[in-house]
């Protein structure tokens, strides 16, 4: 917001050239005080700083009052520019697979032992800290589905609850991806007045468990009006689970800090997941590396973006009162001073 200072006639201030001219003419035809004396002399004596003293204040006081007066009717206003701007949102809800093989590290560099689900949580702060405008939640699952955020435009308060999941914090095994998807969906539809609503589905594994099979789940969100992006994520080959405490989520290491493989886990299916999104009008990515899984959330960032709305408001506030009032208290003070300390005496 902009304030400035401005006048609605400004051509009016033009007059306060013609005071000089003013004060010029009433010293050429004031009159000097009358009274009777035996001498002229001594009139002649009194009259002159008669003249100049009561003259002078009281020509400074009227020139003070229209100057005033000229200054209130330029119309003297106060104006305030204020741009806003609004950015429609969109209702994102984040799908989030909790399985046991999340914990698989094989997208990372060797040296870094980060989990599949440790580069998927930190992805995803950075995508929620770089969509301000739109309500998001959380819906994080594993054997069942768990509501961890509503939608919400809080978003600090929605990445502390990111921050609490760790694998192993769902009692329940399995990857029940039809059940979190029909479940996010239901959560979607719930909230009035959407403008669009998206699921971002992020899975490594095959769905094994569940009331709800994946591609009805799709079907019902395709319904309700919700774009599927579903993510596959995890290598081509397969790899060893990791030895770790589901009570914290944290590697078991062995005495040399190194990573203790457990069973092999198999490469997923997800020729379901590229079905879903397509069912929903959405797409389906996959990612075998962090910097693959950054690319695709920068890609679903670009292609959910809104133009923003700007409007401009002028508000004026006029001033003139305060020119007047005080112009006229001016004025008030040369008329006590004319009939008390520099009354006049004909």
């Amino acid at each position: 917001m902009s304030e400035t200072w401005t006048f609605e006639f400004p051509w009016v201030l033009g007059m306060l050239a013609l005071l000089p001219l003013y004060a010029w003419w009433h010293g050429k035809v004031a009159g000097r005080a009358a009274l009777i004396f035996p001498s002229a002399e001594i009139a002649r004596a009194v009259a002159v700083p008669a003249r100049s003293s009561a003259g002078r204040w009281l020509l400074f006081l009227r020139l003070l009052t229209l100057a005033l007066t000229i200054v209130a009717l330029a119309g003297p206003q106060r104006v305030n520019a204020r741009v806003e701007t609004h950015t429609p949102g969109i209702d994102i809800m984040l799908v989030l697979d909790l399985s046991w093989s999340m914990e698989a590290v094989d997208m990372g560099r060797p040296d870094q032992k980060l989990s599949r689900f440790a580069i998927a949580s930190g992805v995803l702060r950075d995508f929620i800290a770089g969509r301000p405008d739109d309500r998001i939640g959380l819906i994080s699952f594993s054997g069942v589905p768990y509501l961890t955020s509503p939608l919400t435009l809080d978003h600090h308060w929605l990445i502390e609850n990111l921050d609490r999941l760790h694998i192993g914090i769902i009692s329940d095994l399995g990857t029940a991806i039809g059940d979190a998807v029909a479940v996010a969906a239901k959560r979607l539809a719930a909230v009035p007045g959407s403008r669009s609503r998206v699921m971002i589905l992020l899975t490594d594994g095959d769905n094994n468990l569940g009331k709800v099979d994946p591609l009805p789940a799709a079907q019902l969100a395709a319904a309700m009006g919700v774009k599927i992006y579903a993510i596959g994520i995890g290598n081509e080959e397969p790899c060893n689970l990791p030895r770790f405490d589901p009570a914290t989520g944290r590697f078991l290491l062995d005495e040399q800090g190194r990573i203790i493989p457990t069973l092999v886990l198999q490469p997923a299916n997800y020729a379901v997941l590229g079905q879903m999104a397509s069912l929903s009008g959405g797409r389906f990515f996959r990612a075998t590396t962090q910097h693959e899984l950054q690319s695709i959330y920068k890609e679903i960032d670009r292609l959910e973006k809104t133009s923003a709305v700007t409007r401009q408001y002028t508000i004026t506030e006029p001033f003139y009162q305060y020119w007047l009032l005080a112009a006229l208290a001016v004025l008030t003070i040369e008329f006590l001073l004319q009939g008390t300390r520099f009354c006049r005496i004909p």
